[in-house]
């Protein structure tokens, strides 16, 4: 299977696990409210900021080391252990602050937070021993495993009357079946396991202690406008938020595949030495980074409020955080692309000098438009701290590789993109005007359905590029090719 497959699989895998994932949270707002969905949201922002100290760059620095093919048992025992030991570490520090946990989440949910701690350091762990055995699609299956058991979990216990417990034992339940199955999978590629040793653990930690901050950023992305709303809104617009940035977020799956496909490849090259190859993966990344979110912008703009009228009728006022939300991914699709390839090429130093620029401007950014604007500034907030970040990512990714950024493809997807909302629009137009279908969530399906079709037809017409990589991907070949 070739990288294209490898990475469409992992999107496909990815894809399906979003959805359930979002039928799942549908269901959740739907019946506790947009309060219980904050509450809810907060608990996983904070998991996911403890996790990098459960971590501390431990499972970038496994994914890499594994894949470079030497004493891959050892590693893996190495980075199971160091992170089984931070697991113990911070349980009992979260029991000794229980009091000032619930007090933040306004919920008695320490408990919660240990167990969803313990189920997102065994999944990470063997997520990255898979990535680094070059098993990435079926680390993608998997991650469909986890986020459709943990739907289907948290539905099941919705459905029994177990309300806001429920939906925290079923995401718990859904990581670990992923993990039993990872656990299955890396053990038969590494057959078995040998003791580590000191140099091992050395090693992983020369790697780590750069890599750790590039998990804070990712975290710092994904939640800390989460977290700093928490202490100055109520739960009720951190649901609706998190709601918004839910959508926003199902946008950048293909990109995370891409970086997720390239990084062992790219990891090996570093070790064979071959810019040729190198160079042109790069590009590729960068050219197909925006596939799907730069429609999505454009989506975004014209159907936000009824995507979240989904959700709820409270849910729609959120629609411009999305729009501001969906831009800050679409600048990260791009900006991952260039870490992604500094943390491949053993260059952790200059990727740890980005997140850390990211780091500040984002916490204080942050602090200071939530504090003066709202849930609004804590979007803009995001999307400024991520356009500076990749400024510098990119400077420093061109100061030791050779690449250009494929302006002209990414300008054929903006070019198709808009011819998409020009049909999308005159949809919405008909729809609201003579109320066809009469029923939101049939309305948003059509829409969206016809918006795709358009776009991806309208891609393959002025794109030889995307004409020829579509071709070069399918089991079948296209009825016309690029010349």
């Amino acid at each position: 299977m070739n990288l294209g497959q490898t990475s469409l699989v992992y999107f496909l895998s990815r894809l399906a696990a979003s959805a359930l994932g979002f039928v799942a949270t549908v269901y959740f707002a739907r019946l506790l409210g947009a309060d219980a969905l904050g509450i809810y949201y907060q608990v996983v922002a904070l998991v996911s900021w403890l996790a990098i100290l459960g971590q501390v760059g431990l499972s970038g620095a496994v994914s890499k080391r594994v894949s470079e093919g030497d004493d891959r048992k050892r590693y893996a025992a190495a980075a199971a252990v160091s992170i089984g030991v931070l697991f113990a570490l911070l349980a009992v520090a979260l029991a000794v602050f229980q009091p000032y946990v619930d007090a933040y989440v306004g919920h008695p949910a320490t408990g919660y937070v240990v167990a969803l701690l313990f189920a997102t350091l065994a999944w990470s762990t063997v997520g990255s021993l898979l990535s680094g055995v070059h098993r990435v699609g079926t680390k993608g299956v998997l991650q469909t495993v986890k986020t459709g058991g943990r739907s289907l979990f948290q539905i099941g216990a919705l459905v029994g009357g177990f309300e806001l417990a429920g939906v925290f034992f079923g995401y718990v339940g859904g990581f670990l079946v992923a993990t039993a199955f990872g656990v299955a999978v890396t053990a038969r590629e590494l057959s078995g396991i040998a003791l580590p040793r000191r140099r091992h653990f050395r090693s992983l930690l020369e790697y780590a202690k750069f890599a750790w901050l590039g998990k804070l950023q990712s975290r710092l992305f994904n939640y800390t406008d989460i977290l700093v709303l928490g202490l100055f809104v109520p739960s009720s617009l951190v649901g609706i938020y998190a709601a918004a940035w839910g959508i926003s977020e199902f946008l950048i799956l293909f990109a995370g595949a891409i970086g997720s496909t390239l990084f062992p490849e790219m990891s090996r090259m570093s070790v064979d030495g071959n810019p040729e190859e190198m160079r042109s993966l790069i590009e590729d990344a960068l050219a197909y980074a925006g596939l799907l979110l730069i429609p999505g912008l454009v989506g975004g703009l014209i159907v936000g409020e009824r995507l979240l009228a989904i959700y709820g009728e409270a849910f729609q006022q959120g629609a411009t955080i999305l729009v501001v939300l969906i831009v800050a991914n679409l600048l990260m699709s791009y900006q991952h692309q260039l870490l992604n390839t500094l943390n491949a090429i053993d260059r952790p130093e200059r990727s740890f000098r980005v997140n850390a620029i990211f780091v500040v401007s984002n916490v204080s950014l942050n602090v200071g438009l939530i504090y003066l604007y709202g849930w609004l500034g804590a979007a803009v907030a995001t999307a400024l701290s991520v356009a500076v970040s990749l400024v510098v990512a990119h400077r420093s990714l061109g100061a030791i590789v050779d690449f250009a950024i494929p302006y002209r493809e990414i300008g054929r997807q903006w070019l198709a993109a808009l011819a998409m909302g020009a049909v999308v629009l005159a949809g919405r137009r008909v729809e609201n005007t003579y109320r066809l279908l009469e029923h939101n969530l049939a309305t948003v399906f059509v829409l969206v359905g016809l918006g795709a079709g358009v776009y991806f037809l309208a891609l393959l017409a002025i794109s030889p590029r995307f004409r020829e990589t579509v071709d070069r991907n399918l089991p079948v070949a296209l009825p016309f090719r690029s010349a």
